[in-house]
């Protein structure tokens, strides 16, 4: 039954930061980018200029909206959310499993009719379980995925305002598998102090420690940047 278990397993942790590379690539779509900001042609032509001494900056920007506070938190409550479906998911296999034993002990002691009803019965429930299990991943994939593109937009507005204020020319997201940022000083990864920022303006304390690690969503494309066009991200497959 490990199809049956595959929301018990995305949804069994949600606190902590060290796996975010490697958990829960099965849920969030790509965040719809927020439309630019309408700009005069005067804008438009200061936009285009390229700066003598360009100032460049990378962030891991999925990581970011995850090791938030805000982000660990909702993450926590979603787990808490879904842990009746992983219960129930999980009684059902156990039942199922139980009854293919107690077929496989009766052995020859069964006649034809009676080992066909059990058969029935295992196939029936197995069924069940794996329409059950898909309900409750699409809800909770839905659910997951609702939290994280609204967090995203509000990470990116720290973001934004964390890059004019440090007066980057361009900011790099690192978080997808096929990034372009092939070698980076890490003295450029702004990743940690954006992180720091949204936590100081959200307000929302850090989360108990716990031995879980919270999913991570997958690749999200940066949002939208208002004067200039946002970097591209490759969304990894469901």
């Amino acid at each position: 039954m490990k199809r049956s278990l595959t929301l018990v397993c995305l949804l069994a942790s949600a606190t902590g930061v060290s796996s975010l590379a490697s958990s829960s690539k099965a849920f969030a779509q790509t965040p719809s980018a927020p439309a630019p900001a309408a700009q005069s042609a005067a804008g438009l032509s200061a936009a285009a200029e390229v700066p003598a001494n360009p100032k460049i900056a990378i962030i891991a920007f999925q990581q970011a909206v995850a090791a938030t506070n805000e982000g660990q938190r909702n993450f926590a409550q979603l787990r808490v959310k879904f842990e009746p479906k992983q219960s129930a998911l999980k009684a059902q296999s156990d039942e199922i499993d139980s009854l293919k034993k107690q077929l496989q002990d009766a052995g020859a002691t069964l006649s034809e009719p009676e080992r066909d009803s059990r058969l029935r019965t295992i196939d029936e429930k197995t069924k069940s379980l794996q329409r059950s299990a898909e309900d409750a991943q699409n809800e909770a994939s839905s659910a997951m995925n609702d939290m994280y593109q609204q967090l995203a937009q509000k990470v990116y507005a720290v973001l934004d305002a964390y890059s004019n204020q440090n007066k980057f020319t361009l900011v790099l997201d690192t978080s997808a598998q096929q990034t372009p940022v092939l070698w980076a000083n890490q003295a450029a990864d702004i990743t940690k102090p954006v992180v720091e920022a949204y936590n100081a303006k959200s307000g929302v304390p850090p989360q108990p420690a716990a031995g879980a690690a919270a999913p991570r969503p997958s690749a999200p494309s940066t949002p939208g940047h208002t004067g200039t066009t946002r970097p591209s991200t490759t969304k990894p497959p469901q």
